[in-house]
């Protein structure tokens, strides 16, 4: 993998969970061109970096959840739960794995994390926008601009549509 990740890429790797921005530790073991294990041992080593809003353990039930929405039937046979890390605990890792990747691969996942914000920022100034807009105009434009708030909004991790029958 080159040195100079695509922030694009990194930002594909970043996923919500528990209402939070976070990486998986297999893609940023990846990243950083280490085994997993060796992440988390480092991590471990140096656990008092990492409270709890830097890093967390999935759940069971979030693990099935995160195959089943990437239609995943199996994760690898990883036998523990994956831990995932915020913004923050992903600043810490530079300070536990001790290369030069990890830093060149921090600065892209940092500038990755920006762009997310960025764009979460820019979608709530264009739906500012809109609706002063659907004040200047009459009703006729009504469900064109609903449409358009309905694409901005941000997705919500309990609005999901379950698939198969309900009993």
């Amino acid at each position: 993998m080159s040195s100079n990740i695509p922030v694009d890429v990194v930002a594909a790797k970043i996923i919500l969970i528990r209402g939070k921005r976070v990486m998986l530790d297999k893609d940023l073991a990846k990243l950083y061109e280490v085994d997993t294990g060796q992440l988390t041992r480092q991590v471990r080593r140096n656990i008092d970096r990492f409270p709890s809003d830097f890093m967390f353990q999935l759940k069971p039930e979030e693990l099935r959840n995160l195959m089943c929405q990437n239609g995943i039937s199996s994760w690898g046979g990883s036998r523990k739960l994956p831990y995932v890390f915020t913004e923050q605990g992903v600043a810490m890792l530079s300070g536990v794995l001790h290369s030069k990747r990890a830093v060149r691969v921090n600065i892209q996942i940092m500038r990755a994390f920006t762009q997310l914000r960025r764009m979460l920022l820019t979608n709530a100034g264009l739906r500012r926008k809109i609706e002063e807009m659907e004040k200047k105009y009459d009703k006729q434009f009504t469900v064109v601009f609903e449409a358009i708030k309905q694409l901005l909004a941000p997705l919500k991790e309990d609005n999901k549509k379950t698939i198969g029958f309900h009993a």
